[in-house]
């Protein structure tokens, strides 16, 4: 029996270590970390024959070196123990790339980019499922890719193509994995650590939301980390790039002639010839110069979400799908957990949820998304990027800010050197919760927004638990 490592007690790396124990491996699954949860997760792993070391890294050294190392996304790509595997001949990959190994008969959309990809990879779920597809969103949203090919092989599924509708489907992104004994399309959010250790992810149809500055401290260089989402872009078969995007619609003419573009600005502002793109004209969403469905359908906020909605459309087009499913889909699409979500309204004020905005862009977009003069709560792990638009932004938009975690002292100096003042630094989601309700009445304003423009790994797992912790402190405003 083969020996295989997975390093990193996630959701990406149980996953892995489940489907290679199904597929007869011994699995050792190793975290640097440990904790009561951890060990929990341990035991529970150990009565499936899983073998997990906490606090602990491999000894790729031994006599007992695994032929086979995958790693979580959270890993660094340049960690000493996989520069060390490296040098031993030892085969390093990631889960995303454990799981293209037994699902690559299955036609991938694979959406990246800085902002915007998991509503797009939602909505797209969405839309194939209504026109009866089994197409599971997942990845760096939902399931891990690995936990889609586990379910995959103990059904013993074939793949039968986008061509072949069973019927009307869930419009869900979290639907079951596997309703049948057919796997249509995989729908995958792919972030850019998940295609650095999957060099052969070949998607159908990729899609490329939008590029800004993000993830330096990990990829080091913006050069790097550009080149890391388009290699995901030019292995796959058909293009979708966001032709609005600033820089992206730059590179058009050195890399992207084929691409099938969008724009919310319409036909005249497309990098394509009208046949190959999707816009907006005369409030219509058009496609292939087809009217597809009206933007009034859509229930979402926020002008960044008119381009979600396009790219949408043409990734559903390109694969077949007739615009009655595409214009359900729409219409009954009610967003996407922690972005911009609607959380409650307490005293004629709005508490929305946009905790997945993790850097100064999504910040900048889901505040001006928002009525002001608005309450904003930010901060966590900061992390490297231009904040000038964020804090033009705030300077518009935010009648006062409520910072939190240990980004607080920084973002307060930053605010100070561009002359906005009316920021308090509040420490504790709990606190900031409290604050922003009596300060609310005070100014008038309808809406506060947790918008951090941070990551969260200061003070939680990661975004979606802090999103859960500001849900949990607003609906206890209306005990």
């Amino acid at each position: 029996m083969s020996n295989a490592c997975v390093i990193g007690l996630g959701k990406s790396g149980v996953a892995a270590a489940r489907l290679l124990k199904r597929e007869g491996w011994q699995v050792i699954l190793s975290d640097r970390s440990d904790s009561a949860s951890l060990r929990q997760q341990q035991q529970q792993l150990a009565a499936e024959g899983i073998t997990v070391c906490l606090g602990h890294t491999p000894n790729l050294d031994s006599t007992d070196s695994p032929q086979l190392i995958v790693v979580s996304p959270g890993v660094p790509w340049d960690a000493d123990i996989l520069n060390r595997a490296r040098e031993l001949a030892i085969e390093t990959i990631g889960e995303m790339e454990l799981a293209w190994r037994y699902l690559n008969a299955v036609p991938w959309v694979g959406i990246t980019g800085t902002n915007g990809k998991t509503t797009t990879t939602a909505l797209v779920a969405a839309i194939f499922q209504t026109a009866g597809l089994n197409a599971p969103a997942c990845g760096n949203i939902g399931y891990a890719v690995c936990d889609v090919a586990l379910e995959f092989r103990n059904q013993g599924a074939g793949s039968r193509g986008a061509e072949e509708q069973r019927g009307k489907g869930s419009n869900s992104s979290h639907q079951p994995l596997a309703t049948s004994h057919s796997l249509d399309w995989i729908i995958a959010e792919i972030s850019s650590y998940q295609i650095e250790s999957a060099p052969s992810v070949a998607p159908r149809i990729g899609v490329w939301t939008t590029f800004t500055p993000d993830h330096l401290s990990r990829h080091k260089t913006l050069e790097r980390y550009y080149d890391i989402k388009a290699h995901l872009v030019h292995q796959s078969q058909l293009q979708v790039i966001n032709g609005d995007d600033a820089f992206l619609s730059q590179e058009k003419l050195n890399n992207w002639q084929d691409a099938y573009w969008t724009s919310v600005k319409g036909k005249a502002f497309l990098n394509c010839h009208p046949d190959l793109g999707t816009y907006i004209e005369d409030g219509w969403v058009i496609s292939g110069q087809e009217q597809i469905v009206q933007v009034s359908a859509l229930r979402m906020v926020g002008a960044h979400n008119l381009q979600n909605l396009l790219m949408a459309v043409a990734v559903a087009r390109l694969a077949g799908i007739d615009k009655e499913a595409i214009a359900t889909a729409i219409a009954t699409f009610p967003g996407v957990p922690h972005r911009l979500e609607h959380i409650c309204t307490w005293q004629g004020i709005d508490f929305i949820n946009d905790s997945k905005a993790t850097n100064y862009d999504a910040a900048q977009v889901g505040l001006s998304s928002v009525t002001s003069p608005a309450i904003l709560i930010a901060g966590g792990e900061a992390k490297i990027g231009d904040d000038l638009a964020w804090l033009q932004t705030i300077q518009a938009q935010a009648a006062a800010v409520l910072l939190i975690g240990d980004a607080a002292p920084a973002f307060a100096l930053r605010l100070s050197q561009v002359g906005y003042n009316n920021y308090e630094i509040v420490e504790t989601m709990a606190r900031a919760v409290a604050r922003a309700a009596e300060l609310a009445p005070q100014y008038q304003a309808r809406v506060v927004l947790l918008s951090p423009a941070c990551a969260s790994f200061d003070r939680y797992q990661n975004f979606e638990q802090r999103g859960d912790d500001f849900r949990q402190l607003c609906l206890e405003l209306l005990k």
